[in-house]
Formats: structure tokens, sequence, C-alpha cells
């Protein structure tokens, strides 16, 4: 996929992904990103689900490094959008 350096693209966690994948990808992520945004209380909480939060997880790390298609790649488990996928508070820069 290529992406022109201008358009805004957002990494997301692929819907056929199991739980055990997102929860690694969530577990790597925050280690790497701050996820305070998931907490109980925070803007991203709700929904409170696995893939929701893999995916905000997720496009903290993509957008903290780089941009780069290999920063959504998550061993095959993560797509680049062009769609934004925010919902209701949960902002996804």
């Amino acid at each position: 996929m290529v992406v022109h350096a201008k358009e805004k693209t957002w990494c997301v966690a692929k819907p056929s992904s199991n739980d055990a994948t997102l929860l690694e990808n969530i577990n790597y992520a925050c280690s790497i990103v701050d996820c305070g945004i998931l907490k109980h209380g925070g803007a991203c909480f709700y929904p409170n689900n696995l893939i929701s939060h893999a995916s905000v997880a997720m496009n903290l790390y993509y957008q903290s490094n780089g941009k780069n298609p290999w920063n959504c790649y998550f061993k095959a488990s993560g797509l680049v959008t062009k769609i934004n996928p925010s919902v209701g508070n949960c902002y996804y820069a």
C-alpha cells in the first residue's frame, strides 16, 4: 500500500484477529507508548472490548513510530486505513 505523505492514516486491528493476538498487541504497544487513554475513565476506555483497545494501542504505536506500513504490521494483524476510526470521545490522533 502506497500512502502519500500528506494523507492522514491510522492503524487499526483487523476484525479477523483473535483475542490472544489482540491482547499481545495491546501489551506490546503499551510497553512502548503511553496507553493511559485506555484506562478506566480514559477517553478511549469505551467501547470496552479487545478489538477497540487493541486498535487504539496499535494506532498510538503507529503514530509515534513514523506511520510507516511496517509500524502497523503486528504479525499481520494490523490494517492501515484512511478512514478516521475515532468513536465518541475517543479521538484517534
